[in-house]
């Protein structure tokens, strides 16, 4: 039987990474010493995420793919990827700026990497009254060549376009888009299922035995989108659910909640994963016994899924709490 599955978060090092993860997930991260990323849903390549919660903890996301398959994640999402789950979620948290970087589409990815392409969203956890947070598009028009040139002179920053975020804004990032995140950023990130990233600039920096990190320069010039680009950023609703992004690859919306809210997922044919952004609750489902795991609870930076088998979903805030509700349509 199916029921609301929790999962550990595996928390990866990055060259840029703060604090803020480790204090979160303490003392999951007590062994690494600069926690850039928890990806806290998982079944891309080694990183796959172990349930904690009910009769199946202990298991993984993969494992449980592969037995309970459509019932899952729905009939359409089955036929489509298999047992394959086409989606990341990730919190991302830095003390340096990312590189400067570009994903590809699908049929670049596969072709050239044997991969799917990578679209992403970020939700912005922590605002920054001081400056820019997110590097994202061209201020104007570029070429292969001209791109070419500024890495070559360092000056690839002078052109790409620069945003002061605050928390609860969203930015939707397709393939071909230049972007980074920089020092200071706090945010979630929502995507397909890869990890196909190529680094366009990194700023000259080394790691601690002195090596730059690998650039992706010809792959990155394949991809780019060297139009203008408008301006990405969607500000902060407040509505009881606001939608802030859906695109073929997944739908994401916001829930602001201060009190029982139900909601129904017969029409949907998906899973459906709640990431708690503020706050806390607690999520139930009618459809099963409470002691066959019909109740779990979720703290900020904590997710749940709700299988595709279950509709009937009641969330209980306690307080003011925001959720990120993400399925595929």
């Amino acid at each position: 039987m199916l029921y609301p599955l929790k999962f550990a978060p595996i928390l990866l090092d990055k060259i840029w990474g703060s604090e803020h993860l480790k204090q979160m997930f303490s003392p999951a991260s007590d062994a690494l010493p600069n926690v850039g990323e928890a990806w806290v849903l998982t079944a891309y390549d080694k990183y796959i995420s172990p349930i904690i919660n009910g009769h199946l903890a202990g298991d993984s996301l993969q494992d449980i793919l592969e037995v309970y398959m459509n019932e899952l994640v729905g009939d359409k999402v089955y036929e489509t990827f298999g047992n394959t789950f086409p989606l990341l979620v990730k919190l991302i948290a830095a003390d340096d700026d990312l590189s400067v970087q570009v994903h590809p589409d699908d049929e670049y990815a596969a072709a050239k990497d044997d991969s799917f392409g990578k679209t992403e969203m970020w939700y912005v956890l922590r605002g920054n009254d001081t400056g820019e947070t997110i590097l994202a598009g061209w201020n104007e028009p570029m070429t292969r060549d001209k791109v070419r040139q500024a890495v070559v002179d360092g000056a690839v920053m002078q052109y790409v376009r620069s945003y002061c975020v605050q928390e609860g804004d969203s930015l939707l990032i397709k393939p071909g888009t230049v972007h980074a995140l920089k020092k200071g950023s706090f945010v979630a990130e929502i995507q397909q299922n890869s990890d196909m990233t190529y680094r366009l600039f990194d700023y000259n920096r080394t790691d601690s035995a002195g090596n730059k990190r690998p650039l992706h320069l010809e792959k990155a010039l394949d991809v780019l989108n060297y139009n203008v680009s408008p301006s990405l950023v969607k500000l902060r609703e407040d509505g009881v659910v606001s939608n802030l992004v859906q695109t073929p690859y997944f739908t994401v919306n916001k829930l602001v909640l201060d009190k029982i809210v139900q909601r129904d997922y017969a029409p949907l044919d998906s899973f459906v994963i709640y990431l708690c952004v503020k706050g806390q609750t607690t999520i139930e489902t009618t459809e099963i016994p409470v002691d066959a795991g019909a109740k779990v609870q979720l703290s900020c930076g904590e997710c749940c899924l709700i299988p595709a088998v279950l509709n009937d979903v009641t969330i209980m805030p306690e307080g003011n709490t925001e959720l990120l509700e993400i399925y595929i349509e």
